[in-house]
């Protein structure tokens, strides 16, 4: 070691900058101190005060340093060391305040860099577009480093004109030139929705990063613009992970499950990279939705090939592939395997149980649970309110009041399901006040369901008066769905029919349901031509493509104004099978027009359908008798009494 003089501080700022150990950089500040070179060299001071700042844990000797150091000997080099170590720190407060307290002539661009762009990767966006005017208005020219923590503070701000801003200065100043400014400049336009501004500096770039092209293709997949995302994915140079996952999540996003797959089996084999556990949830989840067995399968297999399967909420989506798969048995043995004190993994198999109608095996579970959330105690009673259990739907959602928890917009759905059902109107306006009285938020479901309720349970004023009251704020169809058809159930079909051309002058768009309501309200008023108009207009004007159902409207008007021709006509026509209840339909329509031939014709396909339909045999036995044709009708009564037939109880399908 040198025995003092000019040598020394040359080796203190070498130490200093070699010295990882708070103990070494100690001895060396007091070597400095000794000498009198922490107090006359600024060089050698400042090397002292980095030494600490670049240690975590001695943030406070750097911060005592700096305070024992005469104001007069603060220079910006020792301000920008001190309030570079807050920052990585995350002390983003006491950085601004040290920023704002320093002198007009310390602030440079170094300062202001720090500080916008710890402020912007903290998530202050505000904040950091606050510090940079300032930087602005002091004449202090921002770097590419700066421009590039600012664009990205502008993006999370959230306004294209901000942004803008941004791009101006960066313009102004020659910055757009540098990749680092130009890529987040693609990215804040991407964030901000202005997909065209981001392309357009994306196209002027002559260099571009993999990230630059990642930042591209992000702005396009967020935006549901797959076909431009796909495009712009073929010609990244060099793709890499992120690339892929990009890629792979807007396929999940819009829907394309097979074109997630495809790209999936792609990254394994061109990057040898297997995603990570989010990936893999979302594309399990999205095998469950369209039962791809095999597919879902497979990705078990990676799952557990990398260790994935260690996370609670890989396992409770795993649980509810199989659950939504049928595969009951699995479920229950992932289940089995999996952190029981996960309470997603116990509502996963309870779904599972209640999707295959199994709910004694529900409720078995649902007692076992060592704690029930807002989805357990929902999903069970949404199993009973489906499998017509509507009573002890409604004793298990007052239990679940009683025991103290919350009900959310699918338990208080189910909740009023269940009580059009079986319960009674009293029970119905309790749930309302409810709703009300804890201020729940009256989702649109909500509100269908409600009107659905009232009109149900006998009181269609209330639902009229309930939709009335809301229709200014509706935003989706189901509402409507309920007050059309409701209206046309209890016969005020032209009030039904009004409402429906009032939907038409809203924008949103009716959907199937709709049309049965319509459909069903011109066959109570006998409105043969207007039925005929709605029924047209599902495929032409709005691409509903019909079902039985719509079909079974029309046969029912058809038939009751006495147009037996066209009801044969639309069954001849129809591209799908008919069913019990259609040929059901016509079979009455036949009797009540008094035409053998075509109740023949329905009480065939009747039999062939349904062996046992004893019902369909009597009325063909009473479209005999009122022909006069009373062999025939002896042939039918005889057939029922040797096969033993029963009539049964009429209903319908139709709504």
């Amino acid at each position: 070691m040198p025995g003092g003089g000019p040598p020394l501080a040359p080796f203190l700022v070498a130490s200093l900058k070699r010295s990882a150990r708070l103990h070494c950089g100690e001895q060396l500040q007091a070597l400095a101190a000794k000498s009198g070179l922490l107090a006359s060299n600024a060089f050698v001071r400042n090397s002292v005060l980095a030494f600490y700042a670049r240690l975590p844990s001695s943030l406070a000797s750097a911060h005592q340093l700096f305070d024992e150091t005469p104001p007069p000997l603060r220079d910006a080099a020792a301000r920008n060391t001190l309030l570079a170590a807050l920052a990585r720190a995350g002390h983003l407060e006491r950085a601004q305040r040290l920023l704002e307290d320093m002198l007009h002539s310390h602030r440079d661009t170094i300062s202001y860099t720090t500080v916008v762009t710890a402020l912007a990767r903290a998530g202050h966006a505000g904040r950091a577009v606050a510090v940079f005017r300032c930087m602005l208005a002091e004449d202090v020219v921002p770097s590419e480093v700066t421009l590039a923590g600012v664009v990205t503070a502008f993006a999370r701000h959230g306004a294209p004109m901000t942004v803008a801003v941004a791009h101006g200065v960066a313009l102004r100043r020659g910055l757009d030139e540098f990749v680092i400014v130009a890529t987040n400049l693609v990215h804040a336009y991407a964030v901000v929705s202005d997909l065209c501004y981001a392309r357009a500096v994306f196209d002027r770039m002559p260099d571009r990063t993999t990230v630059t092209w990642n930042a591209m293709l992000n702005g396009y997949v967020k935006a549901g613009m797959m076909k431009m995302a796909a495009e712009m994915f073929w010609r990244i140079p060099e793709r890499d992970e992120v690339s892929w996952l990009t890629m792979i999540d807007g396929y999940i996003r819009a829907d394309l499950i097979s074109d997630a797959l495809n790209a999936y089996v792609h990254m394994v084999h061109e990057v040898d990279a297997n995603g990570n556990e989010t990936l893999l949830v979302d594309l399990v989840k999205a095998c469950a939705r369209y039962s791809l067995v095999s597919e879902g399968q497979q990705l078990h297999s990676v799952i557990l090939k990398n260790g994935f399967d260690a996370h609670a909420f890989v396992q409770a989506t795993l649980i509810h592939f199989y659950g939504c798969s049928g595969l009951i048995g699995l479920a229950q043995m992932q289940f089995r395997l999996s952190d029981k004190s996960h309470i997603a993994s116990w509502n996963a198999l309870l779904a599972g149980l209640v999707r295959r109608d199994l709910m004694q095996e529900a409720q078995q579970l649902f007692d076992d649970m060592p704690e029930r959330d807002t989805i357990s105690w929902s999903t069970l009673i949404s199993g009973y309110v489906l499998n017509g259990c509507s009573d002890l739907a409604l004793q298990l959602f007052f239990s679940m009041l009683n025991a103290g928890v919350d009900p959310n917009e699918i338990t208080l759905a189910s909740a009023l399901s269940a009580v059009s059902e079986s319960g009674t109107l009293d029970q119905g306006r309790w749930i309302h006040d409810y709703i009300i009285n804890r201020s729940i938020r009256v989702t649109d479901n909500l509100n269908a369901g409600l009107i659905d309720m009232y009109a149900k349970c006998g009181s269609i004023a209330d639902a009229v008066q309930l939709f009335n009251h809301a229709s200014d704020k509706l935003s989706s169809i189901s509402p409507w769905n309920a007050m059309i058809c409701s209206l046309a159930v209890h016969g005020y079909a032209h009030m039904s029919l009004d409402l429906f051309s009032q939907l038409r002058r809203t924008g949103i768009k009716p959907n199937s349901i709709t049309f049965i309501g319509v459909l069903n309200a011109c066959c109570h008023t006998g409105m043969v031509a207007e039925g005929k108009q709605h029924f047209g207009s599902m495929m032409k004007e709005f691409g509903i493509q019909p079902t039985i159902k719509h079909y079974g409207c029309m046969v029912d008007l058809l038939g009751r104004a006495g147009y037996l021709e066209e009801v044969e006509q639309l069954v001849t026509m129809m591209p799908i099978k008919a069913d019990k209840v259609l040929w059901g339909s016509i079979l009455s329509a036949a009797r009540a027009q008094g035409n053998v031939g075509l109740g023949e014709k329905a009480a065939k396909e009747l039999a062939k359908l349904d062996q046992t339909h004893g019902a369909s045999k009597v009325a063909l036995s009473n479209i005999y008798a009122d022909a006069g044709r009373w062999t025939n009708v002896s042939v039918v009564r005889k057939e029922l009494q040797d096969e033993n037939l029963e009539r049964q109880s009429g209903s319908s399908g139709i709504v």
